[in-house]
């Protein structure tokens, strides 16, 4: 047993030996012993975006640490059978990053994991070429993960690209930054679990724009199963917790197609083990890796990448 073995494994046997409220406890005290400007920053950070709970000291909110304390409880296993399913030691070690942090507010393993070699979603060696693609980005946003698509891999790397954007104002930066680009699609709709209307809640952050039940924006939602009738051949996602509905909406595709896929698994606690189940599921062929683009706070910017 290696040393990242070794340290993956005393976490989980700790947290499974606790109960949810001691795990809860064990997370709020350890909180408490960062700098008191860290804890302002996180908590102004939780409370603006909401994806894993509020957290107001002031108030006696503790709904972060609840949340947390829940899932690694309930879902330990899960956790560890992810580890047992990744295919090299970064990854496996992003994983361990996660939870020491999550648990412990430990920073040192997050910040030794934290990638700088390649962009996000584009590991050289992982994916070290790309020839005939079919991509479709999934919260093309203005353009930039598929303009590092193209500066990776080259414009003759690909046949078509499909760009979804629900942002009116983030399509217009869209339809500026891939204009000199031929073969690219640009669809102003969301993506789904199936299709229908959903609405738009912005939080004033051109990069972040969450669909619910209601809101003001109306907003056509699609499955790519419907929208998309060529193979795919890549599908990128960032689209704000929305991804596992995503790729229920894309079943069809990864069953019949295989596409590598490219999600992020940050924004809740339960999709970073919970995307990679319902990948297993589709398809067993499957082999997950996971790469860190975020900060050495908090675990952001978590990528899989399912080949």
């Amino acid at each position: 047993m290696n040393i990242i073995d070794k340290k993956f494994k005393e976490l989980t046997d700790d947290i499974k030996d606790k109960e949810e409220l001691e795990i809860f406890y064990h997370i709020k005290e350890r909180f408490l012993l960062v700098s008191e400007k860290t804890r302002k920053s996180c908590e102004d950070f939780f409370n603006k975006f909401l994806y894993w709970g509020k957290l107001d000291f002031k108030n006696k909110d503790f709904e972060f640490f609840k949340l947390k304390a829940k899932t690694l409880k309930n879902h330990i296993d899960d956790f560890i059978w992810l580890y047992d399913n990744l295919c090299d030691y970064q990854s496996k070690k992003v994983l361990l990053g996660t939870l020491d942090n999550w648990y412990n507010w430990n920073f040192t393993d997050l910040a030794s994991v934290m990638q700088n070699l390649y962009d996000d979603y584009f590991d050289l060696d992982l994916i070290p070429k790309c020839e005939a693609e079919v991509f479709v980005d999934l919260g093309a946003y203005i353009g930039d993960s598929t303009l590092s698509f193209i500066k990776n891999y080259g414009t003759d790397s690909y046949n078509k690209i499909y760009c979804y954007e629900i942002s009116k104002e983030n399509f217009e930066y869209l339809k500026t930054n891939l204009k000199p680009y031929e073969d690219i699609d640009l669809r102003l709709k969301g993506v789904s679990a199936e299709n229908g209307t959903m609405y738009l809640k912005e939080n004033g952050e051109l990069s972040s724009t969450q669909v619910s039940d209601n809101g003001d924006i109306p907003i056509q939602m699609v499955t790519l199963d419907d929208d998309i009738k060529e193979e795919i051949t890549i599908i990128k996602s960032d689209i704000e917790g929305s991804e596992r509905m995503a790729l229920m909406g894309a079943k069809g595709h990864i069953m019949n197609e295989h596409p590598k896929l490219l999600f992020s698994i940050y924004h809740s606690n339960d999709d970073v083990w919970q995307i990679p189940r319902m990948i297993k599921e589709m398809d067993e062929s499957y082999r997950f890796y996971l790469r860190y683009h975020g900060g050495m706070i908090y675990p952001t910017e978590i990528t899989l990448i399912a080949l």
